[in-house]
This record gives C-alpha cells, structure tokens and sequence, in this order.
C-alpha cells in the first residue's frame, strides 16, 4: 500500500488515503519545490498556535548514511519531518485512553522523490484518535492547497 502511494505521488496524482487498518499514511502531490513546502507546512502548523519541537532532516541521514549501510539507493531527493504536539487535542486523547501518549508527537511529512514533492503524515487508529487525524489532516490540506 505505501508503495503505491508513492508511486502516485511520484507520478503528480494527488492521493488521499482514508485512516483503517490497513490503510497507513495519507499522502498528497506538492505543486512546488520541497522549500516551499516546507515553508508551507511549517506555516500552517504554526499558524494553529502550535509549536513544532524538532525537524527530523530524515531524507539528509539517508543520503549521507547509504554507502555506511552498503546501499546505493537514494531514496528522496529531500525529505523533513516536523515533529509538534498540540495541548488542547492530545489532553483530550490522552484523557480517552492515556495510552495514546504512544502517538505523541505528531509528525507531518515532506518529501521528494525524483523531482515530485509530497506532504502527508501517518493515519491513526480508530477512536480518540481521529481527532489528531483531523488535525493532520486540515494542516496538510492547507499546507497543500486545497
């Protein structure tokens, strides 16, 4: 199923994908560079009144890392995840079932991948946690356009 997420994405078709079992990200095609959507992203989270604790530079470690694990494959041309948590929503999860501390932080992504740009972030399970998802969901809309 990622593979096929990505391969839309890559081949410029916007994809969402609903939250389910077997159903693990929701992914969307950037019309843009990969620093505009980043840009865009960050402004959308902030733009909440969130704060974003970490960028994870995952596409940078991967490249720089590949020959140290014996590949030769790249994998994004860049890739980010930012990292960010929300009082009011995870208070409210976390008071349905304080075990969905394990969701926390957020991550919402941004990746390119042979010159195709794409946000999107994982899905949650059902529940409480469909009220993060939304949030996800509205940030990477945003952040996308639509």
């Amino acid at each position: 199923m990622v593979r096929s997420i990505l391969l839309a994405a890559v081949f410029g078709i916007a994809t969402s994908v609903s939250a389910g079992a077997e159903e693990a990200y929701t992914v969307h095609s950037f019309e843009g560079s990969f620093d505009d959507a980043t840009f865009s992203v960050e402004s959308a989270i902030v733009g909440r009144g969130l704060v974003i604790d970490y960028v994870s530079h995952t596409g940078e470690m991967l490249n720089r890392t590949a020959a140290d694990v014996g590949s030769e494959v790249k994998l994004f041309e860049a890739a980010d995840v930012f990292l960010f948590c929300s009082a009011v929503v995870s208070r409210k999860v976390m008071e349905a079932d304080p075990m969905n501390i394990a969701h926390c932080p957020y991550g919402i992504f941004v990746a390119d991948r042979d010159g195709q740009v794409m946000i999107g972030h994982r899905n949650y399970p059902e529940g409480a946690m469909q009220e993060v998802q939304a949030l996800l969901d509205d940030i990477v809309r945003e952040a996308v356009g639509d």
